[in-house]
């Protein structure tokens, strides 16, 4: 690269729900950036990490997890996934070592040659299987993809991302930054702390709930003190999980706003009220205006 010659440029997370995308940007970018939960189909619209690394602006676009869809909210995540991934200048194809070459991987894979878009492979959660597993999974992939580069890392301890990173910083295009240098994401504050919130819902519940469930905020405004009042709203889509979210004596979302706002206190670096209010709404995921919140409208 020459002296004083800037790079940038756009990397697809593309992948299986679980697969580790959010974990790997929020390890890339140093910072929450992405909810995180060990359940599947946690991430619902794209989300942007931007990461400078020496003279490049990486891009880094989080993506939701590409799956059979049932629901107008699934085909919408699934179709802003695939969207996302034919705008990005590189593609990284995210794959859970311990659970290999799956039909769903097969099918990611199909498309993403029919694409012919540049492709990286990423084989995470590495430090979980036994090594000597590594080369004959990778073989596998590659007989059907064509992949320009193989990393393997682990997301959740930072194994091999420094190395990740390095590369695509040469890779990226030659170019001006799209953001500013300290910028660390696109992500609104009002969507960063619905999402904060949402992340409690799918730590704290368990089974269904969290995917009949979705919050947006309905106001967020700095007081003269500099403190920050939050007011959210919860859906969800049957009267029987509004209950559980409340919890005996409103127990469990009293946990949950206090958890949240601990969060949200580090991320926005200032005093936070959070309020949260639970509603229940029949099929709100067939709502043009939860799906528009969600920055889903276009895609459904």
């Amino acid at each position: 690269m020459a002296v004083g010659q800037t790079r940038c440029g756009f990397v697809a997370l593309v992948g299986a729900p679980n697969a580790g995308k959010s974990t790997l940007l929020n390890r890339m970018a140093g910072a929450k950036l992405s909810i995180v939960s060990p359940k599947a189909q946690t991430t619902r619209f794209r989300t942007l990490g931007i990461v400078m690394q020496g003279a490049a602006q990486l891009i880094f676009v989080d993506l939701p997890g590409i799956f059979k869809p049932r629901r107008r909210l699934d085909q919408a995540m699934v179709n802003a996934a695939w969207s996302g991934s034919q705008d990005a200048d590189l593609t990284l194809l995210l794959i859970d070592s311990r659970i290999g070459l799956t039909d769903e991987i097969k099918d990611i894979i199909a498309k993403l040659k029919d694409s012919k878009r540049p492709v990286w492979l990423v084989l995470n959660k590495t430090d979980l299987i036994q090594r000597d597993q590594l080369l004959p999974l990778t073989k596998a992939i590659t007989d059907l993809l064509p992949v320009e580069e193989v990393y393997m890392v682990s997301a959740r301890s930072g194994e091999g991302v420094d190395g990740l990173l390095a590369g695509l910083a040469k890779a990226v295009p030659a170019g001006p930054y799209h953001y500013p240098e300290d910028d660390l994401t696109d992500l609104p504050d009002r969507l960063l702390a619905a999402e904060i919130v949402r992340e409690q819902v799918f730590l704290q519940t368990h089974e269904e709930i969290p995917y009949h469930a979705t919050v947006e905020t309905e106001s967020f405004k700095t007081r003269k003190d500099g403190s920050i009042r939050i007011d959210v709203t919860i859906y969800v889509s049957r009267a029987g999980h509004k209950a559980i979210l409340i919890g005996e004596r409103g127990q469990r979302i009293r946990e949950i706003g206090m958890r949240a706002r601990k969060q949200l206190e580090g991320l926005l670096d200032a005093p936070c009220h959070l309020f949260i209010n639970v509603k229940e709404r029949a099929a709100w995921d067939k709502e043009t205006a939860r799906l528009r919140a969600l920055g889903l409208a276009d895609y459904g």
